[in-house]
This record gives structure tokens, sequence and C-alpha cells, in this order.
């Protein structure tokens, strides 16, 4: 199944409350464009599926499918995640507010990777002290390239360092 772990990271979203249904359902019209479904009944569902409530549980199948035990961490999914909301952010469709409500779900849910101390420690003090705002980017751009180049959690753990991290603190400005 191609580009699973684009349907991967959309459920990833959608469990943590930011996703969007109709990109999984738009993965399922793709597959079925290019018939790559193989006579998945799963795939058509979801391809007509309409709803988080309908799309999550459809999607989760397919995934356990073809994933089996080789699923993609959590972590890893919330590292390419941030990814994608440190571009929304430069693209101005973020903000520190509402990355903060975001981070504030997923830092509990992923059980407090250290990974992700700083960067949303940093990003809740950014949304009301101003000396924040720069430590807060400074370690949203580190730790979004760090995932950016990661293709396993195993690989961005070889790359980050706790002490660059902690360098981004508004003590070290």
């Amino acid at each position: 199944m191609e580009q699973l772990t684009e349907l991967e990271l959309e459920c990833f979203q959608l469990r943590h409350g930011d996703g969007r249904a109709d990109r999984c359902v738009d993965w399922a019209v793709e597959r079925l464009r290019l018939d790559q479904e193989g006579d998945d009944l799963e795939v058509v569902l979801l391809a007509s599926a309409r709803g988080r409530d309908e799309v999550l549980p459809l999607a989760e199948v397919i995934i356990a499918r073809y994933r089996g035990t080789q699923r993609l961490s959590e972590q890893f999914l919330a590292g390419k995640y941030i990814v994608e909301l440190r571009a929304a952010y430069l693209a101005g469709r973020e903000s520190a507010a509402s990355l903060d409500a975001i981070f504030t779900r997923l830092y509990p849910a992923l059980d407090y990777p250290d990974w992700l101390v700083m960067l949303s420690r940093n990003c809740e003090y950014a949304t009301d002290v101003a000396d924040f705002e720069q430590p807060f980017e400074d370690e949203f751009r580190y730790i979004a390239s760090l995932w950016a180049q990661a293709d396993s959690l195993a690989a961005f753990e070889r790359e980050y360092s706790r002490e660059a991290s902690s360098q981004h603190d508004a003590a070290s400005v």
C-alpha cells in the first residue's frame, strides 16, 4: 500500500484533535484512482467516509493491516507533525498561542518525551513573555530541522542534544 506514512500522520493528528478527516478520505480516493487498493474493502469505505468518527476506525484498520507491528512510533509521527506545524507557523497559519494548545495536548499524550520539554515550555512562556519569543523560535527551528531529516525515532535521538535545547532559554539570550 503506497503512501501509508501519509495516512498514519493524518490518523495521528486526528487522534490528537488536530487532523482533518477529509485528508484521510482523499488518501483513499487517490488509492482507488490509481487502482492501488487491491480489493481492500476498508479503503473503499474510507473513500466514502465522512467525519472523524467514521474515518478514524477505518484508517486504523488499514494501517494495522499493512504495517502490522511495524507501525510508526507516536513520537516519530509527532516529530513529523512538528515539521508541518513549523511550516504553518512560518506561513502565519499558526501562532505561539495555537501551538501552545497543540503542544499542551501532545506532551502528556507522548508520555513527556525529553525532546519536547523545552519546545513545549518555551512555547507556553512565549504566549505571555516577550523574552521567550526568540528562544521559542530557536528551539522550534532546532527540533523541526532534526525531525525533517530523521527517518526514524532512533535517527532523531542520535542527533538530538538536550544541551543544545537547554541553550534555547531566555536566560541564555
